[in-house]
């Protein structure tokens, strides 16, 4: 398994992939090749956690927020993975997700090195994504990256999708369409729980009494948050309104910086990342949760926090473009509302008619949370990558043995 992060990172792919390779260890030895975690450096570089080997590699672990940074963190975990996979025990499969995004290249290399079955997890589709949120403006660097990612997309034995969208996105880039699979993200419904609104979490932040509108995750370029910060302008003399912004990310500066510009830091709370043992508590706090997506990237990124949100079975309020899996989801659960990505003050207009009882959030919560049991719950999942992998063994002993 390739992936630049792994446990304990704080990452999505950290966690989701953590999750999965302790589940697969039921059927498979599981050898991890990560790179290590910023801040804990002196990890040691090979240990059995949870049933799965993990091999870290010398790589750099600078602050990400900066993209040459992040590209030299990169660069470094991929040229030591080459050197220590080559160089390791023969596997019978390869699998990876896409963090750097040309680590299946390495991944493709390593399989046919072997000769076993490439799989590759799509997490977002590269490189126009980075384009999307302008932060790859470089024509050459564009293209090259599309060379690569694509090289992987028409070679790799199984490519796994994370929603329908991205499935034809990823065969619009060449990806065999017999090759492609779906299978969405998770959350464990059994970790999170509906708690009441009023708990020891929202009261120790102020937060009973208000209606609490939350982002919780990423704070980065695909979020669409800036949307949620103007709203807070048309809403100035709604005192009861708090838009709490819980993570970290490459724009938390610049969106802090934007909050105090246009005066809405009594409205909007920024807050650090919770620990998962207080997931439960601190996404019931709020009445309301945003899942913003920017225009234009439906299907090149998935939202998949919005799985926790419903698990807690709260109300989302999705700005993102109709084709997305998020609106997907919304219209035929009625989980929450819809509005235009981008347009901050239909965004108010929708939180002012909620507040003032124009608009009924009633019930939704519950249809969310019964929707991630249904279709989304970690069991679920791990039951369709088990049986995709084990088909994949079998098919190969069945070569082998000819």
């Amino acid at each position: 398994m390739l992936n630049q992060y792994y446990w304990p990172g704080i990452e999505a792919t950290a966690q989701l992939l953590s999750q999965l390779c302790e589940a697969l260890t039921v059927d498979f030895d599981v050898t991890v090749v990560t790179g290590h975690v910023r801040g804990q450096e002196s990890l040691p570089t090979e240990e059995l956690h949870n049933g799965v080997r993990i091999v870290r590699v010398r790589s750099t672990t600078y602050d990400r927020s900066q993209l040459r940074r992040r590209a030299t963190n990169y660069a470094t975990y991929l040229v030591e993975t080459v050197r220590t996979a080559l160089r390791g025990e023969a596997p019978d499969l390869v699998l990876c997700m896409t963090d750097p995004p040309v680590v299946g290249d390495i991944g493709l290399l390593i399989a046919r090195r072997f000769g076993v079955p490439l799989f590759v997890i799509s997490q977002d589709v590269f490189p126009e994504i980075a384009e999307r949120v302008n932060r790859l403006d470089s024509r050459l660097a564009v293209g090259i990256l599309r060379q690569l990612v694509g090289l992987y997309l028409r070679r790799a034995d199984r490519v796994i999708a994370i929603g329908e969208t991205m499935k034809k996105r990823l065969e619009e880039k060449g990806a065999p369409a017999a090759r492609v699979e779906v299978i969405p993200n998770w959350v464990d419904t059994t970790e999170i729980t509906p708690q009441p609104r009023d708990n020891a979490w929202s009261r120790e932040h102020g937060l009973v009494g208000s209606f609490v509108v939350m982002h919780s995750g990423n704070v980065g370029h695909a979020q669409d948050l800036d949307t949620l910060i103007r709203a807070a302008t048309f809403l100035r003399d709604v005192d009861q309104l708090r838009i709490v912004i819980l993570g970290f990310g490459a724009r938390h500066g610049e969106l802090t910086r934007l909050a105090q510009r246009v005066e809405v830091t009594d409205a909007v709370r920024f807050l650090d990342y919770q620990p998962r043992e207080l997931l439960s508590l601190s996404l019931s706090s709020a009445d309301l949760h945003f899942v913003g997506l920017a225009r234009g990237l439906a299907g090149f990124v998935v939202p998949s926090r919005m799985y926790g949100i419903l698990a807690a079975a709260r109300p989302v309020l999705v700005a993102a473009d109709e084709d997305s899996e998020t609106v997907r989801i919304v219209r035929e659960t009625g989980c929450g509302l819809v509005v235009q990505p981008g347009r901050p003050e239909l965004l108010a207009g929708v939180l002012r008619d909620v507040i003032e009882g124009r608009a009924s959030l009633e019930g939704m919560g519950e249809l969310g949370r019964a929707w991630v049991e249904r279709e989304a719950d970690r069991e679920i999942a791990f039951d369709r990558y088990r049986r995709l992998l084990v088909g994949a063994a079998g098919e190969r002993e069945a070569r082998s043995s000819r």
